[in-house]
């Protein structure tokens, strides 16, 4: 049995559209996923399952296509995967909830830093098939340009350190 994290893209934010979290619990367990829970209202889902990672992304993707009527992104994390980016974290003497993990389908390009503009003073590192970006004045007024954001979602550093808890514990 595996535990795993999946995080949807631009849910109940804008873009993909909304979704109750009551709804992703239903349609996960519906699917055969197992110690199913959400967090917060921004598609964060943490369940086991036996089934291998292609598997259970494939059936989570076709379900929220049959409900959103369109493909949204879904990442999907395993413990040893989110253990790994929380001791190789940057900047550990920023605010937490100024650090922002943007979570890609796949490997960043080598060159994604190359195109970021960070006009607030904004850093970035590329970890694999995450990008870390700190925003000392946090990411609201942010003006940052990042085209290699795009694809991922994004969730601050608490909300990160969160979803490994609940992993740890159905683990």
């Amino acid at each position: 049995m595996t535990v795993f994290v999946a995080l949807l893209r631009a849910v109940n934010v804008g873009g993909t559209g909304k979704l109750p979290m009551a709804d992703l619990r239903s349609m996960a367990e519906d699917i055969g996923l197992q110690a199913v829970a959400t967090y917060i209202q921004s598609g964060n889902l943490v369940f086991t399952s036996d089934l291998e990672a292609e598997d259970v992304l494939c059936r989570l993707t076709e379900a929220l296509t049959a409900y959103f009527g369109k493909t949204p992104g879904v990442m999907l994390r395993t413990i040893p995967e989110l253990e790994t980016l929380c001791a190789q974290m940057p900047f550990p003497d920023a605010p937490p909830n100024r650090v922002l993990v943007t979570f890609l389908p796949e490997a960043a390009p080598s060159d994604a830093l190359e195109a970021m503009v960070a006009p607030d003073g904004e850093e970035a590192v590329v970890l694999g098939r995450e990008i870390v970006v700190r925003y000392p004045d946090g990411s609201g007024p942010s003006k940052l340009k990042f085209p290699a954001l795009k694809p991922g979602t994004a969730r601050n550093l608490n909300t990160v350190r969160k979803l490994l808890e609940m992993a740890r514990e159905r683990g």
